[in-house]
């Protein structure tokens, strides 16, 4: 397999994997049709490494070989052109991906596995614009990627055993723990943190309880590492409320029916952190 791994999109996930893809020693290219999107994305990669190395986290030698090991390109066709591994971490929309797949198939090295990032739309479905779809799969990253341990592999109707195989070498190269699951909307991860999160919301809307409070009963009582509500921030609550919409779509379930509240939010421009506001405010 090549070593160059190609990751498409230079935003909140794009630049964490090609962060750890490339403290993993491959060499990597980081793509972005908008060339401030890159310059962005890999001074946000230098921010990470800088503040490892302060923490100790992280070896000054490592930091130096990973930013050495990273290049930054606009033109699809250059960053894709005879990598073993590419890995798009577009908008969360099935066109746009299965666009972005088909044209990587076309430079990509022969047999080179074109994974999708994405955290709920079906796998089989992003995989009809590429002609051998036995090598899409589903590489579904957490968070932020450089400290969330979780990778989900998700196997399409057409994923063959041997791009299930090398997926889970790559996922374990980069320090990741995976696990795989099968094509079903939202996967595991999704479809379960989404219900947590969207009943949370409910809640609230409901008066049971104020944000922070129903944050701590997951965090104390149940001992999740964050409440659903201040992951929802993190991750953005338009993106919360697009897979929410997915997911009700295509199981037909009210559980997963976005609430007026989180509806009203994503309207009014309170996306969480990246707006600076949404169930907490952020600076």
């Amino acid at each position: 397999m090549s070593e160059v791994l190609t990751v498409v999109g230079a935003g909140t996930m794009g630049h964490g994997i090609a962060q750890v893809a490339a403290m993993a020693g491959f060499t990597t290219r980081l793509f972005d049709v908008d060339e401030r999107a890159v310059t962005d994305g890999l001074g946000r990669i230098r921010a990470n490494l800088e503040e490892g190395v302060e923490r100790g986290k992280v070896e000054p030698e490592v930091r130096e070989r990973a930013f050495e090991r990273l290049s930054a390109h606009v033109r699809l066709e250059d960053a894709a052109a005879g990598a073993g591994v590419v890995i798009e971490a577009a908008p969360e929309r099935l066109e746009l991906k299965r666009d972005i797949l088909s044209a990587c198939a076309a430079a990509a090295a022969d047999g080179a596995v074109l994974a999708t990032n994405t955290s709920s739309i079906s796998i089989t479905r992003i995989a009809e614009g590429v002609p051998d779809r036995g090598r899409v799969i589903g590489m579904h990253f957490f968070n932020p990627v450089h400290i969330m341990a979780l990778l989900e592999i998700v196997r399409g109707a057409d994923t063959t055993g041997a791009t299930v195989e090398t997926a889970r070498a790559v996922g374990r190269r980069m320090g990741k723990t995976p696990i795989v699951v099968k094509d079903s909307p939202g996967f595991a991860s999704s479809r379960l943190g989404v219900a947590i999160g969207l009943e949370a919301i409910r809640m609230l809307e409901e008066g049971v309880a104020s944000a922070e409070d129903i944050d701590t009963a997951m965090t104390l009582g149940y001992r999740h590492p964050m409440g659903p509500l201040r992951l929802g921030d993190l991750v953005g609550l338009d993106v919360r409320l697009d897979i929410a919409r997915y997911l009700h779509c295509e199981l037909g379930s009210p559980r997963f029916e976005p609430p007026a509240l989180l509806e009203r939010m994503v309207a009014e421009g309170k996306l969480g952190k990246k707006s600076g506001q949404g169930f907490y405010r952020w600076e």
